[in-house]
């Protein structure tokens, strides 16, 4: 990291310990700094600067040092988090690499994954790791790169208004992506216009032939960016979509495309590294070929075989959008077993969320699976308003688990909120 070290010498101009400082890694988390590591003490960990310390970090970054506010290894500041952002703003800009950012109501993971996976086969590339995504993950991950990184993938997330906008600040993007405009985070933004708002701060800071958008979706469909999505006049248009057990076919602009996963959104999600891919100078040939094998983060419409159960685990996130088409590929799937779908809260929606859980209800309902099993107490308010006998309410995951053991050879589909952790349901 010589630019990094570099850049801390010019950003703290005053300090004498920089003048043969070494830093070879940033971290947040005490237990992972190892010798010549910058350690940013954010929040709680101001209480593990000493351990930070005696672990060999060169240099320690706090807002809150108490015991340590003289020692020679800490540096005093006013807040944590606006100097990791500030030094992560300045060293995306001394770093001579593209970033590709990508927001958007649901996908963004996937995307983030697709393009990856997608550019890492040509360029020396990185991308957010899990959900590093706010304003303390994002900045922590540009800090990750390396000199010689020739592209980043880098997801940005929000639950309020202004966030992508600093988001945007920091990262600098020559490329943005927004997946869609849909229900997540209501909680706080209220309605779909807010969060049209929030997702769209990243267009000032990319040129608009640089952006790509789902342009079928109502919200996104007049911008005047690239296209993606199913409708004639869109620049990258997808068609022809089967779906297979192992995957899902398509065309992009009449060439054939085969990506191992599920889901019509997920040929979407595809099109976006397709299309990032054809921007950046891929052949045909090269972008064909990494999709084949990519790999995308756990609990993504992940299929896990136990004994007779088949599961399909796509418990990671969940809203009204991605339940819906869920259930939707589920019921198109081509398995010869029953389905049951067990279908947890989803978070955030604010004040109309029993009426969201109606919705999804329904959809399930309508879909006509053998088994419907839901939990939590958001889903339990709407079936008992929904009052159908197709509906089972369940109080602990644990009783799901036995009852699904019980069913013989079924594929399971669990799908909800992160915070419902409904991969505990898959016997051991």
């Amino acid at each position: 990291m010589k630019t990094f070290t570099e850049l801390l010498k010019r950003y703290f101009q005053n300090l004498n310990i920089l003048k043969d400082i070494i830093i070879t890694n940033v971290q947040m988390d005490s237990k992972k700094v190892s010798e010549n590591s910058l350690f940013i003490a954010i929040n709680n960990g101001n209480k593990y600067i000493e351990e930070a310390i005696n672990r060999g970090a060169s240099l320690v970054i706090s807002d809150n040092p108490g015991q340590f506010f003289d020692h020679e290894k800490v540096v005093k500041v006013e807040n944590s988090i606006e100097t990791l952002q500030e030094i992560a703003k300045l060293y995306r800009e001394a770093l001579g690499l593209k970033v590709v950012a990508i927001t958007g109501s649901e996908g963004k993971t996937t995307t983030k994954d697709l393009v990856y996976g997608v550019l890492s086969k040509k360029y020396k590339t990185k991308k957010t790791l899990g959900n590093y995504n706010n304003q303390i993950g994002l900045p922590y991950t540009i800090l990750q790169l390396e000199d010689d990184d020739e592209v980043a993938v880098l997801e940005l997330g929000m639950s309020a208004l202004g966030e992508i906008d600093r988001l945007s600040e920091i990262a600098a993007p020559n490329f943005g992506i927004i997946t869609n405009v849909g229900d997540s985070h209501l909680e706080y933004l209220i309605n779909r216009d807010n969060v049209f708002l929030a997702k769209t701060e990243i267009l000032k800071y990319v040129e608009k032939n640089n952006v790509l958008v789902f342009g079928d979706d109502p919200y996104l469909k007049d911008l005047d960016t690239l296209k993606i999505g199913f409708d004639k006049n869109s620049d990258y248009l997808v068609k022809d979509f089967v779906e297979t057990y192992k995957g899902a076919e398509f065309k992009v602009n009449d060439r054939e495309y085969f990506i191992p996963l599920n889901g019509k959104y997920n040929s979407l999600n595809a099109t976006f590294a397709i299309a990032m891919g054809q921007i950046l100078g891929m052949s045909y040939e090269e972008i064909k070929n990494s999709l084949i094998d990519i790999s995308i983060t756990g609990m993504r419409f992940q299929k896990i075989e136990k004994e007779e159960i088949l599961y399909i685990n796509d418990a990671y996130n969940a809203s009204p959008v991605s339940m819906e088409a869920a259930l939707n590929t589920f019921l198109s799937l081509p398995i010869d077993r029953k389905k049951i779908v067990v279908l947890g809260d989803a978070l955030e929606l604010g004040e109309e969320e029993i009426k969201y859980h109606m919705q999804i209800i329904k959809k399930a309902i309508e879909c006509d699976f053998s088994e419907i099993f839901v939990y939590g107490e958001r889903m339990k308010k709407a079936s008992d308003l929904i009052k159908s006998s197709k509906v089972k309410h369940f109080e602990s995951k644990v009783s799901i688990r036995e009852k699904i053991k019980n069913l013989g050879s079924v594929a399971v589909l669990l799908k909800g909120s992160r915070g419902m952790k409904l991969e505990e349901i898959i016997c051991d």
